[in-house]
Protein backbone atom coordinates (compact mmCIF):
# COMPACT_ATOMS: atom_id res chain seq x y z
CA UNK A 1 0.00 0.00 0.00
CA UNK A 2 1.21 3.48 -0.85
CA UNK A 3 1.45 5.81 2.14
CA UNK A 4 1.23 9.47 1.26
CA UNK A 5 2.91 10.37 4.57
CA UNK A 6 6.05 8.63 3.26
CA UNK A 7 5.76 10.54 -0.02
CA UNK A 8 5.45 13.92 1.68
CA UNK A 9 8.30 13.15 4.08
CA UNK A 10 10.44 12.28 1.05
CA UNK A 11 9.47 15.54 -0.66
CA UNK A 12 10.35 17.72 2.33
CA UNK A 13 13.57 15.82 3.07
CA UNK A 14 14.91 15.86 -0.47
CA UNK A 15 14.00 19.46 -1.23
CA UNK A 16 15.98 20.56 1.83
CA UNK A 17 18.83 18.13 1.04
CA UNK A 18 19.18 19.19 -2.60
CA UNK A 19 19.55 22.82 -1.59
CA UNK A 20 22.74 21.73 0.20
CA UNK A 21 24.13 19.16 -2.25
CA UNK A 22 23.71 17.63 -5.71
CA UNK A 23 20.50 15.85 -6.64
CA UNK A 24 20.59 12.20 -5.60
CA UNK A 25 18.07 9.41 -5.04
CA UNK A 26 18.61 7.09 -2.05
CA UNK A 27 15.19 5.40 -2.38
CA UNK A 28 13.98 2.14 -3.91
CA UNK A 29 10.81 1.00 -5.62
CA UNK A 30 7.86 3.37 -5.83
CA UNK A 31 9.56 5.97 -3.62
CA UNK A 32 12.54 6.04 -5.99
CA UNK A 33 10.13 6.98 -8.79
CA UNK A 34 8.56 9.64 -6.54
CA UNK A 35 12.04 11.04 -5.88
CA UNK A 36 12.91 11.13 -9.58
CA UNK A 37 9.64 12.89 -10.39
CA UNK A 38 10.34 15.44 -7.65
CA UNK A 39 13.83 16.07 -9.06
CA UNK A 40 12.35 17.40 -12.32
CA UNK A 41 10.00 19.75 -10.44
CA UNK A 42 12.96 20.88 -8.32
CA UNK A 43 15.01 21.73 -11.42
CA UNK A 44 11.99 23.26 -13.15
CA UNK A 45 11.33 25.53 -10.14
CA UNK A 46 14.83 26.99 -10.22
CA UNK A 47 14.91 27.44 -13.98
CA UNK A 48 11.59 29.32 -13.72
CA UNK A 49 13.22 31.67 -11.19
CA UNK A 50 15.98 32.48 -13.70
CA UNK A 51 13.42 32.99 -16.48
CA UNK A 52 11.77 35.81 -14.50
CA UNK A 53 15.01 37.76 -14.10
CA UNK A 54 15.50 40.95 -16.13
CA UNK A 55 19.25 40.76 -15.50
CA UNK A 56 20.05 37.81 -17.77
CA UNK A 57 20.72 37.92 -21.49
CA UNK A 58 18.31 36.85 -24.22
CA UNK A 59 20.66 33.97 -25.04
CA UNK A 60 20.51 32.78 -21.42
CA UNK A 61 16.70 33.07 -21.41
CA UNK A 62 16.59 30.90 -24.54
CA UNK A 63 18.73 28.27 -22.76
CA UNK A 64 16.47 28.43 -19.72
CA UNK A 65 13.32 28.09 -21.83
CA UNK A 66 14.72 24.92 -23.44
CA UNK A 67 15.62 23.55 -20.01
CA UNK A 68 12.10 24.34 -18.76
CA UNK A 69 10.58 22.47 -21.70
CA UNK A 70 12.84 19.47 -21.04
CA UNK A 71 12.16 19.32 -17.30
CA UNK A 72 8.43 19.82 -17.80
CA UNK A 73 8.35 16.95 -20.28
CA UNK A 74 10.27 14.72 -17.85
CA UNK A 75 8.02 15.80 -14.98
CA UNK A 76 4.94 14.73 -16.96
CA UNK A 77 6.56 11.50 -18.15
CA UNK A 78 7.23 10.55 -14.53
CA UNK A 79 3.67 11.38 -13.44
CA UNK A 80 2.63 8.74 -15.96
CA UNK A 81 5.27 6.33 -14.64
CA UNK A 82 3.93 6.72 -11.10
CA UNK A 83 0.42 5.95 -12.32
CA UNK A 84 1.69 2.99 -14.39
CA UNK A 85 3.38 1.61 -11.26
CA UNK A 86 0.09 1.92 -9.36
CA UNK A 87 -1.72 0.13 -12.20
CA UNK A 88 0.85 -2.67 -12.06
CA UNK A 89 0.44 -3.01 -8.29
CA UNK A 90 -3.37 -3.00 -8.51
CA UNK A 91 -3.14 -5.77 -11.13
CA UNK A 92 -0.53 -7.68 -9.12
CA UNK A 93 -2.71 -7.85 -6.01
CA UNK A 94 -5.81 -8.63 -8.07
CA UNK A 95 -7.93 -5.58 -7.26
CA UNK A 96 -10.97 -5.23 -9.48
CA UNK A 97 -13.12 -2.08 -9.25
CA UNK A 98 -16.63 -2.64 -7.97
CA UNK A 99 -19.66 -2.25 -10.24
CA UNK A 100 -20.29 1.29 -8.99
CA UNK A 101 -16.64 2.41 -8.87
CA UNK A 102 -16.01 5.80 -10.46
CA UNK A 103 -12.98 7.64 -11.76
CA UNK A 104 -11.44 10.54 -9.87
CA UNK A 105 -10.80 13.92 -11.50
CA UNK A 106 -7.06 13.37 -11.16
CA UNK A 107 -4.79 10.40 -10.71
CA UNK A 108 -2.58 9.59 -7.71
CA UNK A 109 0.44 10.47 -9.84
CA UNK A 110 -1.00 13.93 -10.51
CA UNK A 111 -1.73 14.39 -6.79
CA UNK A 112 1.84 13.41 -5.92
CA UNK A 113 3.10 15.90 -8.51
CA UNK A 114 1.01 18.67 -6.92
CA UNK A 115 2.29 17.68 -3.47
CA UNK A 116 5.87 17.96 -4.74
CA UNK A 117 5.20 21.47 -5.99
CA UNK A 118 3.66 22.39 -2.64
CA UNK A 119 6.76 21.02 -0.89
CA UNK A 120 8.91 23.32 -3.01
CA UNK A 121 6.59 26.27 -2.35
CA UNK A 122 6.62 25.66 1.41
CA UNK A 123 10.42 25.36 1.49
CA UNK A 124 10.89 28.61 -0.43
CA UNK A 125 8.25 30.47 1.57
CA UNK A 126 10.05 29.49 4.79
CA UNK A 127 13.30 30.63 3.19
CA UNK A 128 11.71 34.00 2.39
CA UNK A 129 10.19 34.31 5.87
CA UNK A 130 13.57 33.70 7.49
CA UNK A 131 15.60 36.13 5.35
CA UNK A 132 17.84 38.30 7.52
CA UNK A 133 17.01 41.39 5.45
CA UNK A 134 13.24 40.81 5.57
CA UNK A 135 11.01 43.59 6.88
CA UNK A 136 8.23 42.88 9.35
CA UNK A 137 5.73 43.57 6.58
CA UNK A 138 7.46 41.06 4.30
CA UNK A 139 7.48 38.40 7.03
CA UNK A 140 3.79 38.97 7.75
CA UNK A 141 2.87 38.60 4.07
CA UNK A 142 4.93 35.43 3.70
CA UNK A 143 3.42 33.95 6.87
CA UNK A 144 -0.08 34.40 5.37
CA UNK A 145 0.98 32.64 2.17
CA UNK A 146 2.73 29.89 4.13
CA UNK A 147 -0.38 29.21 6.22
CA UNK A 148 -2.40 28.77 3.01
CA UNK A 149 0.23 26.48 1.45
CA UNK A 150 0.43 24.32 4.58
CA UNK A 151 -3.37 24.00 4.75
CA UNK A 152 -3.50 23.06 1.07
CA UNK A 153 -0.74 20.51 1.64
CA UNK A 154 -2.69 18.92 4.51
CA UNK A 155 -5.91 18.82 2.47
CA UNK A 156 -4.26 17.37 -0.63
CA UNK A 157 -2.31 14.80 1.42
CA UNK A 158 -5.52 13.53 3.03
CA UNK A 159 -7.39 13.49 -0.29
CA UNK A 160 -4.56 11.68 -2.08
CA UNK A 161 -4.42 9.00 0.62
CA UNK A 162 -8.19 8.57 0.46
CA UNK A 163 -7.99 8.16 -3.34
CA UNK A 164 -5.28 5.51 -3.03
CA UNK A 165 -7.24 3.71 -0.32
CA UNK A 166 -10.34 3.78 -2.52
CA UNK A 167 -8.43 2.43 -5.54
CA UNK A 168 -6.99 -0.47 -3.56
CA UNK A 169 -10.40 -1.20 -2.03
CA UNK A 170 -12.05 -1.24 -5.47
CA UNK A 171 -14.18 1.83 -4.73
CA UNK A 172 -12.42 3.92 -7.40
CA UNK A 173 -11.14 3.02 -10.86
CA UNK A 174 -7.56 3.83 -11.77
CA UNK A 175 -5.98 4.48 -15.13
CA UNK A 176 -3.01 6.42 -16.44
CA UNK A 177 -3.90 9.55 -18.37
CA UNK A 178 -1.37 10.28 -21.09
CA UNK A 179 -0.27 13.91 -21.29
CA UNK A 180 0.39 13.69 -25.04
CA UNK A 181 2.71 16.69 -24.98
CA UNK A 182 3.15 17.95 -28.54
CA UNK A 183 5.68 20.75 -28.27
CA UNK A 184 8.73 18.47 -27.92
CA UNK A 185 7.63 16.04 -30.64
CA UNK A 186 9.34 16.86 -33.96
CA UNK A 187 6.50 15.19 -35.85
CA UNK A 188 3.73 17.20 -34.11
CA UNK A 189 5.21 20.67 -33.51
CA UNK A 190 4.88 22.61 -36.81
CA UNK A 191 7.90 24.77 -36.03
CA UNK A 192 10.06 21.69 -35.62
CA UNK A 193 8.92 19.66 -38.61
CA UNK A 194 8.77 22.69 -40.97
CA UNK A 195 12.30 23.71 -39.93
CA UNK A 196 13.48 20.15 -40.56
CA UNK A 197 11.93 20.19 -44.05
CA UNK A 198 13.52 23.56 -44.84
CA UNK A 199 16.96 22.23 -43.85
Amino acid sequence: MIRIAEVTTLHATMVARWHQRAIDNPYQGFLAAVCTQLSFNYQLWHEEDIARSREVSDARIAEVKRAIDKFNQQRNDWIEKLDDMITAEVDRVGIRPGAHATLNTETPGSSIDRLSILALRIYHLKEQRDRLDATAEHVEGVERKLAIALAQHDDLSASAQQLIDDIFAGRKKHKTYRQLKMYNDPSLNPYLYQARRAA
